[in-house]
């Protein structure tokens, strides 16, 4: 008798409000929350380059005007680091800020007062785009990418930080990263013991018999529910191991 296991569905897109309008912020917060995004929205184009170091972000929406601050420039800073989707928030009389925005790499944009709805309709058609741009580009982005996404966890490369499904940080070694990387690198494949080792750069100073089971056992027991009965870390007998998750990545 088999029995089947559903796949863990991929973590909703997370969506970064930058607007020094609280109204405009709650809104966005409560509206795009209730629509299978993840939100997080901030005031200032400071705060929003410290929330885009620290978590993976799949597309921008910002106010242009923001007082003390140019929204030209936040979207230069923006593009010269990821080619995420950026949608503009602007006035009804900004045309020509508009079309600079949009010409310094900008995506889209939506006069105020806006519908939500429209906005909302608007995100969703950028996040399609950008996840085909991304299929497409597969074989060139290995250098661009920002982090992993896999059953509801998150592992940002940029800053080594590994996020469990619940939001809670989970440390890893080195070698604990590295691995999870190889394996984020390549889901739903078999991969051997040599293949890791290669892959993850566990073939330093350290290097002895088994260290790659080693390894995988230490991180079975930060990422399975039972450690014992893997559900994402499979291994192959005679072959090797399987990241046995579908996988979404960030560039």
């Amino acid at each position: 008798m088999s029995v089947e296991v559903a796949e863990s569905p991929l973590p909703a897109p997370h969506v970064l409000v930058v607007d020094d309008d609280p109204a405009i912020r709650e809104l966005l917060q409560e509206y795009l929350g209730d629509n299978e995004l993840r939100v997080t929205a901030v005031e200032s184009g400071a705060r929003m380059m410290a929330v885009f170091e620290e978590q993976a972000i799949d597309l921008v929406v910002l106010d242009l005007r923001l007082p003390g601050e140019g929204g030209m420039q936040l979207v230069r800073r923006l593009r010269e680091r990821a080619t995420l989707p950026i949608v503009l928030l602007t006035g009804k009389a900004e045309e020509a800020d508009r079309v600079m925005g949009l010409e310094l790499g900008a995506d889209d944009y939506v006069t105020k007062p806006f519908s939500p709805r429209e906005l909302l309709a608007r995100i969703r058609a950028q996040l399609r785009r950008s996840a085909l741009a991304a299929q497409a580009a597969a074989p060139a982005r290995e250098e661009r990418r920002r982090a992993f996404r896999f059953a509801g966890w998150e592992l940002n490369l940029r800053t080594r930080r590994l996020i469990s499904p619940d939001g809670a940080q989970v440390e890893l070694s080195n070698h604990e990263f590295n691995l999870l990387a190889a394996f984020c690198g390549a889901p739903q494949r078999v991969l051997s013991r040599d293949q890791l080792l290669a892959m993850s750069r566990l073939n330093g100073a350290e290097v002895y018999d088994r260290t790659v089971d080693v390894q995988v056992l230490r991180l079975r027991r930060k990422l399975e529910a039972d450690p014992f009965h893997p559900a994402l870390i499979v291994t192959e007998r005679g072959a090797g191991y399987r990241f046995d998750t579908p996988v979404e990545t960030l560039v």
